[in-house]
C-alpha cells in the first residue's frame, strides 16, 4: 500500500517535470528583468572622429579596446555592442576598422557612417 502511494507520487512528479520541460520559457508576471548591455558602447560622436591615417593607438583612444582582434589579421579590429532591455528584443551594433601594414587606419565598415557635416578629416564644417 505504502509502495503504491510512493509510486503514484513519483509518476506525478515525473509527469509535471515533463510537461514543464515541454513548455516555453517561464515568465512570472511582475518579475523584474535586468537590462543586459554587452561589448563596447559605440556612439556617433566616436565614429565622427575616425578618419583615414589615424594610428592604432589613436583609434584605441577614441573607440576603446576592440572587442575582437583577429589573430590571423592584425589589421582588423571589430567593435560590437549589444543591448537587451529586460524582457525585450536584443539590439546589436557593430563597426569594423581596417588598418594598412603600417598600422594606419584605411577605412571602416558597419552599422555607422560619418555624419554629412563632417568632412574626410573628421572636423565639423563649423570649425
Amino acid at each position: 500500500m505504502l509502495r503504491a502511494i510512493h509510486l503514484k507520487q513519483l509518476i506525478t512528479a515525473i509527469l509535471i517535470l515533463s510537461l514543464t520541460a515541454c513548455s516555453g520559457p517561464l515568465r512570472f508576471p511582475g518579475v523584474y528583468r535586468l537590462d543586459i548591455p554587452q561589448g563596447n558602447i559605440i556612439s556617433q560622436e566616436q565614429v565622427d572622429q575616425l578618419r583615414p591615417g589615424l594610428t592604432k593607438r589613436q583609434v584605441n583612444f577614441i573607440m576603446g579596446t576592440p572587442l575582437i582582434q583577429d589573430t590571423f589579421d592584425q589589421n582588423r579590429w571589430d567593435y560590437v555592442y549589444s543591448f537587451q532591455p529586460g524582457g525585450g528584443e536584443r539590439v546589436q551594433e557593430r563597426i569594423t576598422i581596417f588598418f594598412d601594414d603600417a598600422g594606419l587606419m584605411t577605412h571602416f565598415e558597419g552599422d555607422f557612417e560619418q555624419t554629412p557635416e563632417n568632412d574626410q578629416f573628421g572636423q565639423t564644417a563649423a570649425n
